[in-house]
């Protein structure tokens, strides 16, 4: 296991390395925007440029680039948004905002869609399979901004339950601060427990047609019984990798719904670099973005192995 986690480390790295090197040319490759001449910033940030090798061949501001983060850790200053201020310094005051919505949307998602899930596989061939099997495709084929708009139209205008918009500040566990994130994480919530409900009933109706489970009621156990102790063990072992990984992916979040409710977090500012021309600021949002990808993936994989001890991953036989 060690020798396979560290394996696709290495892979995640030069994956990493790959995807943001692509990222960076193609981002040098666009005019670069011109500076206020009367800015007193300016001439900072010309210097910067020069010491970053604005005028030299990719590779080498590749170079200079990569060995400034690590290193130093410096990602650049923002030339458009924040002049003058550190993108990393930006990007931290960010962060909760995206992390406490997608936190809150998590939590109370994954246990609605897996009893979902579970009620619809124990109901099988019944009206509540159908009906449940039928809305968990329909909203999985919906984008959350739809329902985003809907939200808004419907509590937000129409019940006036919630405001439209999050609240200022950063008192993220006050009233109202959660009051005000109820929308966006109602948003968010629709496909995550469309999904989870779909694998759970998928997985959890392959276990109850198994020969042990009907071994298991030969042996006297009751449905109930034999559903808790076996069914559910089995198909947790798909479900749980599931689960990492929604938790290592909630620092992604949503661009769309953040820029809808005005959602002061990380897809609103790489929404805000992207029209802003603010090449610092996006270029270590798609850093981040590509390495939650990655991470998650790593954990969903790995954890595998952890749920199963039957599952040995990276072995040859």
């Amino acid at each position: 296991m060690f020798k396979y986690v560290l394996q696709r480390i290495l892979y995640m790295f030069f994956v990493f390395m790959i995807i943001t090197f692509m990222c960076f040319v193609l981002i040098r490759m666009l005019p670069v925007p011109a500076l206020p001449p009367n800015d007193p910033h300016t001439p900072i940030l010309m210097a910067r440029r020069e010491a970053l090798g604005y005028n030299k061949p990719y590779l080498v501001q590749f170079w200079i680039f990569i060995k400034n983060v690590f290193t130093k850790f410096d990602w650049g200053v923002s030339e458009k948004l924040y002049i003058g201020r550190n993108v990393w310094d930006v990007f931290v005051e960010k962060l909760p905002a995206t992390m406490i919505v997608n936190l809150y949307s998590i939590l109370w998602t994954i246990p609605v869609g897996i009893a979902l899930g579970i009620w619809a596989a124990l109901k099988k061939n019944t009206w509540i399979d159908y009906t449940i099997s039928t809305l968990t495709m329909v909203v999985i084929s919906v984008p959350s901004f739809v329902y985003a708009f809907l939200v808004q139209y419907i509590f937000c205008f129409q019940l006036r339950w919630f405001p439209f918009l999050m609240k200022g500040g950063t008192d993220y566990f006050s009233w109202e601060m959660f009051k005000s994130i109820i929308p966006p994480i109602l948003s968010l919530s629709f496909g995550v427990i469309a999904g989870f409900t779909r694998t759970t009933r998928a997985e959890l109706t392959e276990v109850l047609t198994s020969e042990f489970m009907l071994l298991a009621r030969t042996k006297g156990l009751t449905k109930t019984q034999a559903t808790v102790r076996h069914a559910l063990r089995n198909c947790f072992v798909v479900i749980v990798p599931g689960i990492f990984g929604e938790f290592i992916g909630i620092l992604g979040g949503s661009l769309i719904i953040e820029k809808i409710f005005s959602i002061p977090g990380v897809g609103g500012l790489t929404l805000n670099a992207i029209n802003g021309l603010d090449y610092n600021v996006f270029i270590l949002s798609t850093c981040f973005y590509t390495a939650i990808g990655l991470a998650a993936g790593l954990v969903v994989d790995v954890s595998y192995g952890f749920i199963d001890p039957r599952i040995r991953m990276g072995s040859k036989k």
